[in-house]
């Protein structure tokens, strides 16, 4: 699964099977099935995703605290991971793969 990411994440958070990019590093027209997103760069995610992501496409939110959960509402956002549960943003991804991507 091609994941981009708009914020800077940790590799040992995504699963060694998945390949991803990141946006300001460069990134393939249209190729991410996944973009993973946080309050810092909601506006290069909303100005970009048409460019980097395919038509279908999830979205996945880091949450900082309950303010960041009411400023993303409005963008649409498919999923969110709280940024002290990371450890889980790879289970979270291999679910999207399965119900959403397959």
């Amino acid at each position: 699964m091609n994941i981009v990411t708009f914020g800077e994440i940790e590799d040992k958070y995504i699963g060694s099977k998945h390949n991803v990019t990141h946006f300001h590093s460069g990134c393939e027209d249209q190729s991410a099935d996944v973009a993973i997103i946080d309050i810092n760069t909601i506006f290069d995610y909303e100005e970009n995703k048409t460019h980097a992501c395919k038509d279908k496409y999830v979205s996945v939110a880091i949450i900082d605290d309950e303010s960041d959960y009411d400023a993303f509402k409005n963008f649409g956002i498919d999923a969110w991971i709280q940024r002290d549960e990371l450890g889980e943003l790879n289970s979270l991804l291999n679910l999207i793969e399965k119900r959403f991507l397959s």
